[in-house]
């Protein structure tokens, strides 16, 4: 006797591949980094498939620019989780990462095998690219997060300090001493209440999530630079997820001081695959593929790529579960507001003293360089070209540099 269908579980199972199919759609063509990816998601999901309102999406986009960690890929985490509850969460990640992280994973294999003038040129070309990425990074964030002068103030000290002493210890104290002086620095902002959002879960699992998310970086905030490679491995990209304010392009200090300065990675290594991934569509941590691999020194490099990838994602998605739950009243505090606004103003200056150290002074070293890079910043920040054709520009240039010679 055949068994009888259970409509419930295949309208279950409809929903999950109806949302791992929208997010890969996404995660294949998704070109031009964070912002644009918002773009793509309210068209998609917005204007098109009607999943959520503008309000809604609004107030979870509110949310994920709020919180630490990557802001597009917890949104399409918490879009995935309002159609198709924890299965739509993690399809949704899944279907958006895994396509950029397939080509990194590819791009730190055939990496090594780029030697000759060709194959330093197009690495050099690369790391230019990072350049030119950083650079409209901080001018975008410099517009959109610094809009007054106390903000600007803030930001700029916290570069100064950082330029000064470049560390973890450092960083976090400038983000701390930002959140401090907040409710002070930022008290002409302004709280607003967002839409109401419902979710299938309580306050009492959302502090499950938060629990979870505060012991395991305890945990890696007090581990050592010894021990077993996939420990060090994770507990560095935990690290890097859970701290980086402000999005992708933030990440990039926080990376380089968990992995090129105890040796994992070699400077040019990193700057090269973090100019690879801006080729790339979806989500910019899936720089972590490349970067895992790496670690590994090539072995065993599809078990680095997984490792950090789950590590550096982990923080962001434990954290955005915990607060949903409170979200509706927390937004609607100024004190909390007001924080969250020092502390990106303070990110501003992170990635500004990151940008002049290591990313310029790494790659920049002659006027052809400046010349490259600085065609590169006006086609995305003038001419607004995709990422994609920045990095064909620095590419191509650099070949053709290192052709006749300059």
């Amino acid at each position: 006797m055949d068994p009888v269908p259970d409509p419930a579980r295949e309208s279950t199972t409809a929903t999950t591949m109806e949302v791992f199919c929208a997010f890969l759609s996404l995660g294949l063509r998704s070109f031009g980094g964070p912002i644009a990816h918002l773009g793509y998601f309210r068209r998609a999901f917005v204007q098109q498939r009607r999943w959520l309102d503008d309000a809604q999406f609004s107030q979870l986009l509110a949310l994920c620019q709020f919180l630490p960690g990557p802001a597009s890929s917890q949104l399409g985490f918490a879009i995935g989780l309002h159609r198709g509850g924890w299965r739509g969460a993690l399809v949704a990640f899944i279907g958006f990462t895994l396509p950029s992280a397939l080509l990194m994973l590819g791009f730190a294999w055939w990496a090594p095998y780029l030697h000759g003038v060709w194959g330093q040129a197009m690495l050099h070309g690369l790391k230019l690219v990072a350049v030119v990425v950083v650079a409209q990074g901080v001018f975008g964030m410099w517009r959109s997060l610094t809009p007054d002068w106390p903000r600007r103030a803030l930001a700029i000290a916290a570069c100064a300090v950082l330029l000064w002493r470049a560390d973890t210890g450092m960083q976090l104290l400038v983000i701390a001493l930002a959140a401090v002086l907040g409710p002070l620095v930022c008290a002409h902002v302004e709280a607003h209440r967002g839409a109401a959002f419902t979710l299938g879960y309580g306050r009492r699992t959302g502090v499950v999530w938060l629990s979870i998310y505060a012991v395991l970086l305890l945990l890696v905030l007090g581990m050592g630079t010894r021990g077993n490679l996939w420990v060090q491995t994770a507990g560095a990209f935990y690290r890097a997820g859970a701290l980086v304010f402000g999005g992708g392009h933030v990440v990039l200090p926080w990376l380089r001081q968990a992995l090129v300065e105890p040796g994992w990675i070699d400077e040019g290594s990193f700057l090269a695959g973090y100019g690879a991934a801006q080729a790339m569509p979806g989500p910019m941590f899936s720089l972590a593929a490349y970067l895992g691999s790496r670690m590994a020194g090539g072995q065993d490099g599809v078990v680095g790529s997984l490792v950090a990838l789950l590590s550096i994602f982990l923080p962001g998605f434990l954290l955005l579960s915990g607060v949903l739950p409170f979200w509706q009243r927390l937004s609607g505090r100024a004190g909390a507001v007001r924080i969250m606004a020092a502390i990106n103003a303070a990110v501003v200056g992170v990635l500004a003293a990151a940008f002049y150290n290591p990313v310029w002074t790494g790659t920049v070293h002659g006027a052809s360089d400046v010349l490259i890079a600085a065609c590169g910043f006006v086609m995305l920040t003038v001419a607004r070209q995709p990422a994609w054709v920045a990095v064909l520009w620095c590419v191509a240039a650099s070949c053709a540099g290192g052709w006749i010679g300059f």
